[in-house]
């Protein structure tokens, strides 16, 4: 397993396992607790697993959770998208700042994204299934959006239309209005 720290934020990490192939096709342990936290150095309890299937153009975040945050680590099985994370911790010299990276079914890679940060991904295959591990259960009371275009944030999407949105995606607010951790 190969960790590399993600471009201006250490702290998320971009995971690429050891993958086997031949002409039959491939074998990757896609997660293995012992090798994750010798790889990572970090201890996470994984509680939740999830699984989206969504069409070309589909933007989903971006999500977090202001209590029970969710650290978590993400990937696609089936086609591609663009992942980004944002820090929202306003203790962090990296509040606001966003790191970003293409998960591909061929690429196998997986995105850690630690508690504290909000999640959102864009749908850049005609349709992609993305799988993710949480560190904590999901809490529909305590889930917040922040707008996926806000300004501030300025995340440069690989996008030439309009996003498809759900109408809890279409209502995130800015980063300077938003409940964020300490």
């Amino acid at each position: 397993m190969k960790v590399t720290p993600a471009a201006g934020i250490r702290e998320v990490l971009i995971i690429e396992p050891r993958v086997f192939g031949d002409e039959r096709g491939f074998f990757f342990e896609s997660f293995n607790q012992k090798i994750f936290q010798q790889a990572t150095g970090l201890e996470v309890a994984f509680v939740q697993d999830n699984h989206s299937r969504s069409g070309r153009g589909v933007l989903r975040g971006l999500h977090y959770q202001i209590r029970q945050p969710q650290g978590k680590l993400v990937r696609v099985v089936s086609g591609a998208v663009f992942d980004v994370a944002v820090d929202i911790r306003r203790s962090s010299p990296f509040f606001g700042q966003w790191v970003g990276t293409e998960l591909t079914e061929s690429n196998h890679r997986q995105l850690w994204i630690p508690p504290g940060f909000a999640h959102g991904f864009l749908v850049l295959s005609d349709s992609a299934d993305f799988l993710y591990k949480t560190t904590d259960y999901y809490a529909a009371e305590f889930e917040r959006c922040i707008a996926w275009n806000d300004p501030e944030i300025d995340i440069r999407w690989p996008i030439e239309t309009p996003p498809t949105l759900s109408s809890k995606d279409k209502a995130g607010i800015l980063l300077k209005q938003a409940e964020v951790f300490a």
